[in-house]
């Protein structure tokens, strides 16, 4: 086993198939003082996926742009960019719609790691950047990426997941609470703050731009109180 490989171990755990999701709203997290806590980093991640147009033609979705945008919370700038293309092993032929929707050709992910050699490589990223000694949370836009398309991955091919995926931050409740208003999607959210919406939807690391602007909104204007919302129990 190779040097991350060992790094890995002790963050790697098996990922039983009864894992499930715990959603927090606003109201039961007011006395879980706990929860709200003081974030050195943000760790902005937008996964895309293999996928037709019609739903459930593919399964288990597989991951094939995995980006993560690193910010601190002072500021709110981005300090790092993890951006990998994804092989997939499943279904490793990409759908047309799946193309038209995230910009993502099949020569872009041809050549590509496989899931498991990513998650390799984000987790030496992840060391790179001395997250292992910061206060930090991940932050998506929605659940979907770490309730079902990385577990159900996961499970499927016999992957143990790190213990730092079993939580994050949805952004989405983090404006409700801050703004009044729960958005409907990321470009809601942009609307809403006034925001320019940079580059395309679907493609992942210009959603995570996109995202990452949104956390700077309310960082620095309205002052949200960050925590997490979400998380993966046994």
């Amino acid at each position: 086993m190779h040097v991350v490989g060992k790094q890995l171990c002790h963050l790697f755990s098996p990922f039983p198939a009864r894992t499930h999701l715990r959603s927090t709203s606003s109201f039961n997290l007011l006395n879980e003082s706990p929860r709200r806590r003081h974030f050195d980093r943000l760790l902005v991640l937008d996964f895309e996926a293999t996928c037709d147009r019609k739903r459930g033609t593919i399964r288990p979705q597989e991951i094939i742009e995995f980006p993560v945008l690193n910010v601190e919370t002072n500021s709110f700038e981005i300090v790092g960019t993890f951006h990998r293309y994804v092989k997939p092993e499943i279904h490793p032929t990409l759908t047309p719609f799946c193309t038209s929707l995230t910009g993502i050709i099949q020569d872009m992910v041809e050549d590509e790691s496989p899931l498991k050699t990513v998650m390799e490589d984000f987790h030496q990223w992840f060391i790179s950047q001395n997250l292992q000694n910061k206060k930090f949370a991940f932050v998506t836009c929605g659940d979907w990426d770490l309730q079902q398309l990385l577990p159900r991955q996961c499970i499927h091919t016999g992957l143990g997941i790190p213990a730092y995926f079993k939580s994050w931050i949805n952004i989405k409740m983090i404006f409700a609470e801050s703004t009044g208003v729960y958005p409907r999607n990321l470009p809601h959210m942009l609307s809403h703050a006034n925001l320019v919406q940079s580059g395309r939807l679907h493609s992942g690391i210009d959603d995570c731009h996109n995202i990452a602007a949104v956390v700077r909104f309310l960082g620095l204007q309205q002052n949200s109180q960050w925590r997490l919302t979400s998380f993966l129990e046994d």
